[in-house]
Protein backbone atom coordinates (compact mmCIF):
# COMPACT_ATOMS: atom_id res chain seq x y z
CA UNK A 1 0.00 0.00 0.00
CA UNK A 2 1.62 3.39 -1.09
CA UNK A 3 1.28 6.34 0.51
CA UNK A 4 1.22 9.81 -0.80
CA UNK A 5 0.57 13.28 0.34
CA UNK A 6 -2.24 14.93 -1.46
CA UNK A 7 -2.82 18.45 -0.73
CA UNK A 8 -1.83 18.32 2.63
CA UNK A 9 -3.05 14.92 3.48
CA UNK A 10 -1.65 11.44 3.56
CA UNK A 11 -3.79 9.29 1.35
CA UNK A 12 -3.52 5.47 -0.03
CA UNK A 13 -3.04 5.63 -4.15
CA UNK A 14 -5.87 3.64 -4.73
CA UNK A 15 -8.21 6.52 -2.81
CA UNK A 16 -6.00 9.56 -5.21
CA UNK A 17 -7.20 7.35 -7.89
CA UNK A 18 -11.09 6.90 -7.09
CA UNK A 19 -10.86 10.84 -6.28
CA UNK A 20 -12.12 12.93 -9.07
CA UNK A 21 -12.31 16.39 -7.40
CA UNK A 22 -9.51 18.37 -6.42
CA UNK A 23 -9.34 19.55 -3.03
CA UNK A 24 -10.20 23.21 -3.93
CA UNK A 25 -13.08 21.97 -6.02
CA UNK A 26 -14.72 20.28 -2.91
CA UNK A 27 -14.14 22.80 -0.69
CA UNK A 28 -16.30 25.42 -2.89
CA UNK A 29 -18.57 22.25 -3.20
CA UNK A 30 -19.20 22.38 0.44
CA UNK A 31 -18.68 26.03 1.01
CA UNK A 32 -21.90 26.57 -1.37
CA UNK A 33 -23.94 23.47 -0.61
CA UNK A 34 -23.73 25.41 2.94
CA UNK A 35 -24.65 28.34 1.97
CA UNK A 36 -27.53 26.86 0.30
CA UNK A 37 -28.68 24.98 3.13
CA UNK A 38 -28.47 28.85 4.71
CA UNK A 39 -31.01 29.75 2.22
CA UNK A 40 -33.29 26.80 3.00
CA UNK A 41 -33.44 27.08 6.65
CA UNK A 42 -33.75 30.92 5.97
CA UNK A 43 -37.04 29.91 3.93
CA UNK A 44 -38.32 27.63 6.16
CA UNK A 45 -41.97 28.45 7.69
CA UNK A 46 -42.27 29.43 10.88
CA UNK A 47 -43.78 26.41 13.09
CA UNK A 48 -42.58 24.18 15.77
CA UNK A 49 -41.13 21.38 12.80
CA UNK A 50 -39.46 23.87 11.01
CA UNK A 51 -37.63 25.50 13.63
CA UNK A 52 -36.23 22.06 14.87
CA UNK A 53 -35.28 21.42 11.81
CA UNK A 54 -33.64 24.19 11.07
CA UNK A 55 -31.48 24.25 14.07
CA UNK A 56 -30.17 20.81 13.48
CA UNK A 57 -29.76 21.30 9.31
CA UNK A 58 -28.08 24.24 9.60
CA UNK A 59 -25.49 22.59 11.99
CA UNK A 60 -24.86 19.87 10.34
CA UNK A 61 -24.83 21.20 6.67
CA UNK A 62 -22.62 24.00 7.75
CA UNK A 63 -20.19 21.80 8.97
CA UNK A 64 -19.14 19.27 6.81
CA UNK A 65 -16.87 22.75 4.73
CA UNK A 66 -15.13 23.35 7.85
CA UNK A 67 -14.45 19.50 8.40
CA UNK A 68 -12.75 19.14 5.42
CA UNK A 69 -10.82 22.11 5.71
CA UNK A 70 -9.50 20.15 9.21
CA UNK A 71 -8.97 17.04 6.69
CA UNK A 72 -6.88 18.79 4.43
CA UNK A 73 -4.61 19.69 7.13
CA UNK A 74 -4.74 16.63 9.01
CA UNK A 75 -1.43 15.35 10.74
CA UNK A 76 -1.72 12.16 10.30
CA UNK A 77 -3.64 9.47 8.20
CA UNK A 78 -5.92 8.32 10.90
CA UNK A 79 -6.49 12.11 11.23
CA UNK A 80 -7.26 12.80 8.01
CA UNK A 81 -9.60 9.85 7.59
CA UNK A 82 -11.31 11.06 11.74
CA UNK A 83 -11.66 14.24 10.11
CA UNK A 84 -13.30 13.04 6.83
CA UNK A 85 -15.55 10.23 8.49
CA UNK A 86 -16.86 13.24 10.64
CA UNK A 87 -17.56 15.19 7.36
CA UNK A 88 -19.35 12.55 5.59
CA UNK A 89 -21.57 11.90 8.68
CA UNK A 90 -22.54 15.24 8.47
CA UNK A 91 -23.37 15.29 5.42
CA UNK A 92 -25.55 12.31 5.69
CA UNK A 93 -27.30 13.98 8.60
CA UNK A 94 -27.86 16.97 6.19
CA UNK A 95 -29.65 14.40 4.08
CA UNK A 96 -31.97 12.72 6.57
CA UNK A 97 -32.99 16.71 7.25
CA UNK A 98 -33.63 17.14 3.53
CA UNK A 99 -35.89 14.26 3.30
CA UNK A 100 -37.73 14.84 6.32
CA UNK A 101 -38.59 18.99 5.15
CA UNK A 102 -39.77 16.87 1.67
CA UNK A 103 -41.79 14.24 3.64
CA UNK A 104 -42.92 16.28 6.24
CA UNK A 105 -44.69 18.66 3.05
CA UNK A 106 -42.79 21.51 4.81
CA UNK A 107 -41.38 22.63 1.21
CA UNK A 108 -42.16 20.57 -2.01
CA UNK A 109 -39.90 18.44 -3.35
CA UNK A 110 -39.21 20.30 -6.36
CA UNK A 111 -37.70 23.34 -4.51
CA UNK A 112 -35.13 20.73 -2.39
CA UNK A 113 -34.44 18.57 -5.18
CA UNK A 114 -31.11 20.16 -6.60
CA UNK A 115 -29.96 20.48 -2.65
CA UNK A 116 -30.59 16.96 -2.17
CA UNK A 117 -29.06 15.95 -5.32
CA UNK A 118 -25.68 18.01 -4.60
CA UNK A 119 -25.60 16.81 -0.98
CA UNK A 120 -25.90 12.68 -2.35
CA UNK A 121 -22.94 13.45 -5.01
CA UNK A 122 -20.92 15.10 -1.76
CA UNK A 123 -21.49 12.07 0.92
CA UNK A 124 -20.60 9.72 -1.94
CA UNK A 125 -17.15 11.30 -3.31
CA UNK A 126 -16.42 11.94 0.37
CA UNK A 127 -17.31 8.33 1.00
CA UNK A 128 -14.84 7.35 -1.99
CA UNK A 129 -11.97 8.78 -0.54
CA UNK A 130 -12.32 7.07 2.82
Amino acid sequence: MQIANWGGRILTAQAIQRQSVKPEQMVERLISFAARVGNVVDSLPDTRMSRHIATQFIRSGTSPAANYEEACAAESRADFIHKLAICLKELRESRCWIRMIIKAEIMPEHRMREVLDECDQLCKIIAQAL
